[in-house]
């Protein structure tokens, strides 16, 4: 009997391949395919998902050196890719993209129920090479869960995409959309006056914001670090970022400086900024302590310029984090994301993205 554990890493292709020379050889010897939890494969299997086939013992050794060796090379060749927070919109969008480009894409969601869902609508679209797995980005036993599961069936990750975020605000979304706000003051920041009266920024949102955008974003990446430099393609991290967190909008001068000195930035001086920050704001001293009006908490989570390879603001999107004012699709907003994770060898590292163009942080 060969046993394939994992015909996804294994690839289909080659399983194909593999078949056709058992037959051919007229093997009797039964060929079994255990496949991914959640992941259909493509092949024209039994339902017990094996074939028969004859084949003498000489022919069965050859044929178990050349499947171990398919496998190998096949396992080495292809792309690992973990999304959060893709159960739907942009990080939704991220996984088809990064699948129909050939990757093992694992979605990760909060919800088990809507993860699974999204998944299954993905295989229905022709997707099998997508993965489910729990993952809640300010849990860190969720996370080290996330880094077991695919130590054990992967070995290696080839792709992040911190995709995961929270607004870190309250919405009045009904007085929202009565003030019929044009994307022309959203994106120039007019909208900033308008929108006090129907957005508020609490201490508990803003720390669940902060877990999610930043912590999470640094934990996971920490996590699933060693695994990315396990990477033959070279590792790829992308943290889907925001105009928010573009330095030129904080108003306090002192605190732009420190950020944008980033020869001298450490993790221990971020960490405290961002403590500061929630401080400043349990003390309600946002605005005298001259911290941005606009989503001030999100603001704060996307201005970590270090922890990723690249940033990338997807552009203004509609989505339900921006209670769906944004302009654009979510195809040309996972555009940015794809392409960073996708990135030939010695591609550009450590800069902020504009969709898909570098742009000033």
């Amino acid at each position: 009997m060969f046993l394939i554990s994992d015909p996804v890493a294994f690839g289909h292709l080659q399983l194909a391949i593999f078949a056709n020379t058992l037959k051919a050889i007229r093997c009797t010897d039964e060929v079994v395919f255990h496949p991914l939890v959640g992941v259909r494969s493509s092949l024209s299997l039994s339902e017990k998902q094996f074939f028969r086939c004859s084949l003498s013992k000489k022919s069965q050794q050859t044929a178990a050196t050349m499947m171990n060796s398919m496998q190998s090379q096949s396992t080495e060749s292809l792309r690992y890719a973990v999304v959060t927070g893709a159960n739907k919109g942009i990080g939704f969008e991220t996984v088809r993209q990064l699948a129909a480009a050939g990757v093992t894409v694992v979605l990760t969601a909060r919800n088990e129920k809507r993860g699974m869902e999204a998944m299954s609508l993905l295989h229905g679209l022709g997707f099998p090479n997508v993965l489910f797995h729990q993952l809640n980005v300010q849990d860190l036993q969720s996370i080290e869960g996330l880094a077991n599961f695919i130590q054990t069936r992967f070995g290696k990750l080839d792709i992040l995409v911190n995709n995961a975020g929270a607004s870190g605000v309250v919405v009045d979304e009904e007085g929202l959309r009565a003030l019929n706000i044009d994307p022309a003051s959203w994106l120039s920041g007019k909208a900033t006056n308008m929108v006090q009266g129907v957005i508020k920024t609490t201490y508990e949102k803003a720390k669940e914001c902060l877990d999610t955008n930043y912590y999470g974003v640094k934990n996971l990446t920490q996590a699933l670090l060693p695994l990315l430099q396990r990477s033959t393609s070279g590792g790829r991290i992308v943290n889907v970022s925001s105009l928010r967190g573009e330095l030129w909008r904080i108003p306090n001068e002192e605190i732009r400086k420190e950020l944008a000195d980033v020869e001298n930035l450490s993790e221990e001086k971020i960490d405290g900024f961002v403590e500061k920050f929630l401080d400043d704001l349990r003390n309600d001293e946002l605005e005298v302590k001259g911290w941005s009006k606009m989503l001030p908490a999100y603001s704060v989570s996307k201005t970590y310029p270090n922890m990723c390879i690249n940033c990338v603001h997807p552009g203004y999107v509609d989505t339900d984090l921006n209670w769906h004012t944004g302009t654009m699709t979510l195809e040309e907003g996972a555009q940015g994301s794809v392409m960073l994770a996708l990135l030939p060898q010695g591609g550009p590292t450590g800069c902020y993205f504009d969709r898909t163009q570098v742009a000033q942080f």
